[in-house]
This record gives C-alpha cells, sequence and structure tokens, in this order.
C-alpha cells in the first residue's frame, strides 16, 4: 500500500514515458482524473480513458504522447512539489512560472485543480501539486 497516490500517479507516468511506452494504467481518483484532464487539454498526453474495474473507482489508461519525428516524449519531467510532509501552499500572486510558462503547475484551488496561468487570472491560491514540463 502507497502512502501518497498522487506520488504514484506521477511516478507511473514518468516511469512510461522513460520506457517508451505508449499506454499507462493507472488505479483512478477524482484529483487524478482531474489531473488527466488538464494534462490532456495543455497538450502533454494524446487520449485517455475512465474505466471501471474490479476496485471502486476503476482505472484511468492513458495513452502518452510523443513527436512523430524525432520520438521524444511530450512530457520531458513531472515533479511532485507538495508533499504529505510538507504542502507547499501559494497565494495567488506568488504562484510558480514553470519555465517561464512553457510548463505548468497544477494547483489545487477552492475552486477545483487548475493550471498556474488559470489560477493568476482568476486571482485564486492553492496548493502546487506539481510541474509539468
Amino acid at each position: 500500500m502507497y502512502t501518497d497516490p498522487i506520488a504514484d500517479y506521477l511516478t507511473r507516468i514518468r516511469n512510461a514515458v522513460k520506457a517508451n511506452h505508449r499506454v499507462v494504467e493507472v488505479p483512478a481518483s477524482n484529483m487524478k482524473k482531474e489531473m488527466t484532464k488538464i494534462l490532456f487539454d495543455k497538450g502533454f498526453i494524446s487520449n485517455y480513458k475512465f474505466e471501471d474495474s474490479d476496485n471502486k473507482q476503476g482505472n484511468i489508461k492513458i495513452a502518452l504522447k510523443y513527436n512523430a519525428v524525432t520520438k521524444l516524449p511530450a512530457i520531458s519531467a513531472i515533479r511532485r512539489i507538495s508533499k504529505p510532509g510538507l504542502r507547499k501552499y501559494v497565494k495567488a500572486d506568488r504562484i510558480p512560472r514553470v519555465i517561464n510558462g512553457l510548463g505548468i503547475a497544477i494547483v489545487s484551488t477552492s475552486h477545483g485543480l487548475m493550471t498556474d496561468k488559470e489560477a493568476r487570472q482568476m486571482n485564486v491560491g492553492g496548493e502546487v501539486i506539481c510541474f509539468v514540463y
């Protein structure tokens, strides 16, 4: 049993990208589903599918995205920022920019999960979950 399901989710994606897998399957939760939708909307993954399975929440199948010519992955790095032992909360004016705007930070706010850019526009702060670039 793992104690940090979000870190497990990010690690499974990171390991699948490094091994050049096309599809990765992770156990689902509402937060992981929202993170997957954000990754799809921002172009870091090519597709996703929510499936029902033996466990209550089901699974998420994520199709990873690679460049057709160079075969390089769309996700070059994915890092957990706020951990269970040390949470990172920021105000709206202190939300970090990832690689000067080329990457995204996923922020958990009172309005739900959103990217750093959306949180700045709505002027809401929250917990910085991870960086993706």
